[in-house]
């Protein structure tokens, strides 16, 4: 057996760990939400604008006419897809609030079922009997953090935003049109719809693989595999809609 002072230093950091500790920040990401109706809102609106504008140019149809039909499906999709958002958000609201009602009754209806799942829960995670039954009581003594408790972790459930359902429509609407707006440009300026679509086609992949690229950066995935795939995906949806026109309309 060591000195006192020897078995404390087992324990305590040393100097240069203890500055390390000191100016260690931690960085997490804390816009998942913003970014998923981002990456849904732009990822449609760049995909089914692209390849409708393709379609219609391989079916022989003006720039006008492209461009028309463009503004309307984005502003059709832009409202449609943004409705999804909201009621997706609000359906999620609705269902934590089912879900802490039905916890609030269990809590006090029947206190030692829900005391022997705290128990349950914190031994899944190493804890002792020992250790988790002082956890549990000092629990049933604040029932707010009981119930938070439980809701986070035996329902794995987190309190949305009260704003959250409008403004994921907002976002997602907003960035279907952004997205969307990317494929029309060239018909803005080419009155040759034949003309405008190869330069669509250029300008749209391009814009998917940045894209795809930075939806990988933020979602932890390989960038280069995401920008890939989110530019092929395009790339077919676009070549199946103006291969069909032009089966049609040759």
């Amino acid at each position: 057996m060591g000195s006192a002072e020897q078995r404390i230093s087992l324990i305590e950091p040393d100097t240069t760990t203890q500055g390390l500790l000191n100016n260690h920040t931690e960085k997490h990401f804390t816009a998942g939400d913003i970014v998923r109706d981002i990456i849904i809102g732009v990822s449609d609106g760049l995909t089914v604008p692209f390849a409708l504008a393709a379609g219609l140019s391989g079916a022989n149809a003006t720039s006008s006419i492209v461009l028309t039909a463009g503004i309307e499906e984005v502003a059709a999709g832009a409202i449609s897809m943004g409705l999804g958002g909201y009621l997706a958000a609000k359906s999620e609201a609705d269902h934590y609030d089912r879900e802490l009602r039905r916890e609030q009754e269990e809590i006090i209806a029947v206190p030692e079922t829900e005391a022997a799942e705290v128990a349950e829960i914190l031994a899944q995670y190493g804890v002792e009997e020992h250790e988790y039954t002082p956890v549990a009581n000092a629990l049933r003594k604040n029932p707010q953090a009981w119930l938070d408790f439980m809701m986070k972790f035996e329902l794995g459930l987190e309190k949305p935003d009260p704003r959250r359902a409008l403004h994921s429509a907002f976002t997602i609407a907003v960035a279907y049109i952004l997205g969307g707006a990317v494929p029309l440009l060239p018909y803005i300026f080419i009155p040759k719809a034949s003309d405008a679509v190869v330069i669509s086609v250029v300008v749209s992949l391009f814009a998917l693989l940045v894209f795809g690229f930075a939806k990988g950066y933020f979602t932890g995935n390989k960038s280069i595999r995401s920008a890939l795939e989110t530019a092929l995906i395009g790339a077919i949806a676009s070549a199946a809609a103006f291969g069909l026109a032009k089966a049609f309309h040759p």
